[in-house]
């Protein structure tokens, strides 16, 4: 059973909060007991059933029987400031934002929890609210709930994360980091789980493809004279020389005001030429993408861009198709699955709204870590050997020492017919 109240939570404003509020005294204190509406009454009893019917995502291994008697102790460490709601000043636009993120994620992720637990599987989930406040974020490292808790969720921006670990590390628990893509080099923590995949492994991902699918004799670096590039970059040639064994020529051309005259003899209109794009700024890519569009029209043009561009939007679909462009994705849904037409129908009926992205991703964790934690023995320390197919992305865990564990798939998406479809 999931021992905490299934409160109906909107996804925006103060409403949500006070709710959350109550969800709170439910969630966080030691004996969990269930809030009912009518104060005269008997409490209901918590019982074994989920308030929806079971969703599942589509593990790559079959399900796993869950040891019946186990509880698992999970808790959730998110940014509602909740002391906002009695403050003068109330929530500015930035704190309720953040706020709406910990709902959401929270709503998706208290699902997956449900639907194992109609499976059989037992939770205890306990919500915490870093107040997104870096000292109270640290002391959190000290809770008795949270010390005991078999895996800990969050918190969820860096800094956060940073202030939790603390120097030394103040505890020795799994540590998910449930929606940062950032390097876990940052935290240098070995029980981190890393499961939104950092850039670099996202600039892997697009070298491997290019080695093994286009295979072009040679691929132009296109460089905007920004220091950023390099975190894209310097993993992309090291994965592309080492794949290729250094039989494709990398070419670094550093691009002024979009002119790419200066590559034109060493461009040919016979085989495709590939273009790695990895700056961000509007500026430089507005005049670069319409110079390699201008080339297009004389040469074959591959570009492969940096993942963030999904998010920009300034770019054309219709100029990026006619390029070729090529980005990889951690984040890409499949509505038309029967598993994520399931899941928005339990998340309608649950919650009375949309699920956002950040539904999905809770959703998605709670089915991944869930089970795991449900199952005999340490898995936790095995997660390599547990790959999932969930319904924003998969999971493929490697442990990098000192680092904790990584998740390396990310998918090779490309501009067809004015959208972008995956092709890796």
């Amino acid at each position: 059973m999931t021992l905490v109240q299934n409160h109906r939570l909107p996804l925006s404003g103060n409403k949500a909060l006070w709710l959350l509020a109550l969800l709170w005294v439910s969630a966080c204190s030691p004996k969990v007991n269930p809030v009912t509406k009518t104060p005269a009454r008997k409490p209901a009893p918590v019982t074994t059933q989920p308030a929806v019917p079971p969703v599942a995502a589509t593990p790559v291994k079959p399900l796993v029987t869950p040891a019946s008697a186990k509880t698992s102790t999970v808790a959730l460490l998110l940014p509602f400031s909740l002391d906002n709601l009695g403050s003068v000043r109330g929530y500015r636009a930035a704190d309720l934002k953040k706020a709406n993120i910990a709902i959401e994620y929270y709503q998706g992720f208290k699902l997956a929890l449900d639907s194992l637990t109609s499976r059989g599987y037992n939770y205890k989930l306990q919500v915490f609210d870093t107040k997104d406040e870096p000292a109270y974020t640290h002391s959190l490292a000290g809770n008795p709930n949270v010390r005991g808790s078999q895996l800990i969720v969050g918190p969820v921006f860096p800094e956060g994360i940073k202030s939790f670990i603390g120097k030394p590390a103040a505890l020795n628990k799994p540590l998910l980091s449930p929606l940062s893509p950032a390097s876990p080099d940052e935290f240098g923590s070995a029980n981190l789980i890393t499961i939104n995949p950092p850039l670099e492994y996202h600039a892997r991902s697009a070298a491997l493809y290019v080695n093994n699918k286009l295979r072009p004799r040679k691929i132009f670096i296109l460089r905007s004279g920004f220091s950023a590039d390099n975190k894209y970059i310097d993993p992309f040639k090291k994965t592309i020389d080492t794949a290729s064994k250094r039989k494709i020529q990398v070419i670094n051309f550093t691009v002024s005001h979009g002119s790419l005259t200066a590559l034109l003899p060493q461009l040919n209109n016979k085989v495709e030429n590939v273009f790695i794009v990895a700056s961000v700024n509007q500026s430089f890519l507005s005049v670069t993408l319409r110079s390699l569009d201008t080339l297009s029209r004389h040469y074959p043009v591959t570009v492969i861009g940096h993942p963030n561009w999904e998010k920009a939007t300034f770019l054309k679909a219709d100029l990026l198709q006619r390029i070729k462009t090529h980005i990889t994705s951690a984040d890409r849904v499949n509505y038309r699955s029967a598993a994520t037409i399931n899941f928005i129908k339990a998340y309608r009926k649950t919650f009375a709204s949309e699920p956002t992205a950040y539904a999905y991703k809770g959703f998605d964790e709670g089915m991944y870590f869930g089970e795991i934690l449900g199952q005999d023995g340490n898995e936790m320390t095995r997660l390599n050997q547990h790959k999932f197919t969930a319904l924003h992305n998969d999971f493929q865990f490697i442990k990098k020492p000192g680092l904790g564990w990584v998740n390396t798939h990310v998918s090779v998406l490309k501009y067809v017919n004015f959208e972008l479809r995956k092709v890796e």
